[in-house]
């Protein structure tokens, strides 16, 4: 039901790849004033189509999606003339991935335990120009900015460390030295703030750094 207020009313796409959520949010948003569904896309290429083909005002996004996952999905965004606001709606809280997600242009993000009341006024807060994250998401945002972001090979490596390997297997599988290995090993150690690369597997697996199998 729509308000008679005379203002149109925001034109929401819901984006996620499980179809229970879809409808759920569909049904959700549909009984909400002010608020339009115009369409639920079960991945970020179907999406983007109806983006460039319809006037959609808020994206409710899931960041974890086949094919193109949700940060990939923002970086795409950024092509397209007039981007809707997009709202990150997530089972998942891991730090890095929302980090990513807010510095590929998110401007909100909620848990997918939010209730109906959260999710409409998140959609009115990003819709105005306003950006919605919790105080304590806020915080480990502001937090994770003052660190420094693993490199590419950094990220590599740490992914080989957690796979059990050591330092001269590393080395092996890189072509590279042991000596260099164990200088990235210390610098991903001095950014995760930890004090071995036990420590620093089990950090980058809570902060999404590294994906969970």
């Amino acid at each position: 039901m729509e308000a008679h207020t005379g203002r149109k009313p925001i034109r929401v796409l819901i984006v996620d790849d499980h179809p229970v959520v879809r409808a759920g949010l569909t049904s959700l948003l549909r009984k909400a004033s002010g608020l339009k569904v115009v369409g639920a896309a079960h991945n970020g290429e179907v999406a983007l189509q109806l983006i460039r083909t319809s006037m959609v005002d808020v994206v409710l996004l899931d960041l974890r999606m086949p094919k193109i996952g949700g940060v990939d999905f923002l970086t795409l965004l950024r092509e397209v003339a007039n981007p809707p606001a997009v709202l990150i709606l997530s089972s998942y809280a891991y730090e890095e991935e929302i980090y990513l997600a807010q510095k590929a242009g998110a401007r909100g993000y909620l848990s997918k335990d939010a209730s109906g009341a959260q999710i409409v006024e998140a959609i009115n807060i990003v819709s105005a120009g306003g950006k919605y994250f919790s105080p304590e998401i806020e915080g480990r945002l502001i937090e994770r900015q003052s660190r420094s972001s693993l490199s590419t090979r950094e990220t590599e490596i740490l992914e080989m460390v957690a796979k059990g390997l050591t330092n001269k297997e590393i080395a092996r599988v890189l072509q590279i030295s042991q000596y260099t290995v164990r200088n990235h090993i210390n610098h991903i150690s001095a950014k995760l703030e930890v004090g071995d690369r036990t420590e620093a597997v089990t950090v980058a697996l809570r902060q999404g750094i590294l994906n969970q199998r």
